[in-house]
């Protein structure tokens, strides 16, 4: 018995420490070197970091260690939103005490007034002579952009400008550090108007490049050079600009393994060294009003597609093109690794052309069924290479009931010999109308099939 009460007690030792091993009210923080303090409050709003200034003798200056600055003019200040005059003088009076430290992040995000161009250009300046590494802005009002003080900034590791600003680019711009770029809403101009070669953007480390909305409004190509860059995403309409695009933007990406383009094609993009592309989205959105831009429309489009050819993932969507150019799929290289197609707007002849190039195909997605489909063209058609030892996957979306889809539906049950599942979905109206979705299930179930595997599901028409 003694032994067990021993042995509860040693076990209640542990669990509850006496008095002499328990420290009590020691201020462990207040102890850490400014250093890391000033470390630690960098991860907090620049306005939070500097109230903790009230807390003792020991806070007063230890926000003047950070190395990352973050300010925003829609957070409260004591529970109360921010004037512009306050905004400005807070943004001022840390800068001050700032003047002689490297800042390595700096975020400034500007959205509930508006600035004096200047003062905003002047607060970048700053900035990029403070060894930045990590510079992000967003701000919805024009910008005096300070050029020479960014591409002189060689300490930038990721920049993300949200902005309306003009930047000059250098004939030759070189950024050894930066990784990470991200524009949007940018006009992007030369800095010598007579210069005729191509402007050269070097880029040695870049590995993500996303540009969304920018006006590349130079006389000269721009070449970017990039030999790590592995995500490039731009997204560009020039038609809604009166300026003449003719230039062109090259990418020299040899790693390059994501590309995504979103656009009217009115502005030539070119793959450099494009063969390790793997997975690719290309969004066509054209001006309807606009009939001269959309004559080499079939044109453009199969020399984008061409340089993409090697891709395993496609994601193609076009928006009201195929009722001005019917023929864009007629010339379509071969995608001889293509494994995952997405479309949205095609019909069924252009369907099969897409299938006939495309031997490998695994997984098919229609986002939005097919527009039309002649008989005559499916029972004169050949079956596919893929239908024969490849299809696996297709999916079916915004199923009308319309009879050309029940055609397609029939085409493939009856040719694809290893589908292992067809899943349709149903148009949203249909939940609304008498159609007898059971009928319809029954019907698409009665086709005969070519694969003895596949799995065949409708989805509820009262799902979401």
């Amino acid at each position: 018995m003694n032994s067990i009460i021993a042995t509860q007690n040693n076990a209640t030792a542990k669990r509850f420490p006496t008095e002499e091993t328990v420290v009590d009210g020691e201020d462990i923080i207040s102890k850490l070197h400014e250093s890391i303090l000033g470390h630690i409050l960098s991860f907090l709003p620049t306005m939070e970091s500097v109230h903790t200034s009230v807390l003792s003798k020991r806070w007063v200056d230890a926000w003047k260690s950070i190395t990352g600055l973050q300010f925003n003019d829609t957070l409260l200040c004591f529970g109360k939103k921010m004037q512009k005059e306050q905004f400005v003088c807070f943004v001022n009076m840390v800068f001050l005490h700032l003047a002689n430290s490297s800042i390595h992040n700096f975020s400034l995000c500007l959205t509930r007034y508006q600035y004096d161009s200047t003062l905003i250009s002047a607060w970048i300046s700053f900035i990029f002579k403070r060894g930045v590494h990590n510079l992000h802005i967003q701000y919805a009002d024009n910008v005096h952009f300070p050029s020479h003080s960014l591409f002189s900034c060689n300490s930038l590791v990721q920049l993300v400008l949200q902005m309306k600003c003009t930047i000059s680019v250098p004939i030759f711009s070189f950024l050894p550090n930066l990784q990470n770029l991200s524009i949007s809403g940018i006009r992007l101009v030369s800095e010598s108007s007579n210069y005729s070669e191509d402007l050269i953007l070097n880029f040695p480390v870049l590995k993500v490049l996303e540009a969304r909305g920018c006006e590349w409004l130079t006389k000269q190509n721009i070449s970017i050079k990039a030999p790590q860059l592995e995500r490039f995403s731009i997204a560009i309409w020039n038609s809604l600009s009166n300026e003449s695009h003719k230039s062109a933007i090259k990418i020299f990406a040899p790693n390059l393994t994501d590309f995504s383009y979103e656009g009217d094609l009115e502005q030539h993009i070119i793959l450099l060294n494009s063969a390790s592309i793997r997975s690719a989205s290309v969004v066509v959105v054209i001006d309807e009003d606009n009939k001269e831009r959309m004559e080499n429309l079939g044109f453009k489009v199969h020399n984008l597609l061409a340089q993409i050819r090697e891709v395993e993932r496609l994601k193609l969507l076009f928006y009201k093109v195929l009722m001005h150019v019917s023929d864009i799929f007629s010339h379509l290289p071969a995608f001889g690794r293509l494994a995952s197609l997405q479309l949205n707007e095609v019909t069924g002849e252009a369907l099969l052309n897409i299938l006939h190039n495309s031997p490998f195909l695994n997984t098919l997605v229609l986002k939005n069924g097919v527009s039309e489909l002649n008989k005559d063209v499916l029972t004169s058609a050949s079956v596919p290479q893929c239908f024969q030892s490849s299809l696996r996957v297709f999916q079916f979306k915004e199923f009308n009931v319309h009879e050309h889809e029940l055609l397609l539906l029939k085409f493939v049950m009856a040719n694809a010999k290893v589908l292992e599942k067809m899943t349709i979905y149903t148009a949203f109206w249909l939940r609304y109308s008498d159609t007898d979705m059971e009928k319809v299930k029954e019907q698409i179930l009665s086709f005969p099939k070519c694969s003895d595997f596949v799995m065949i599901q409708l989805s509820n028409v009262n799902s979401c």
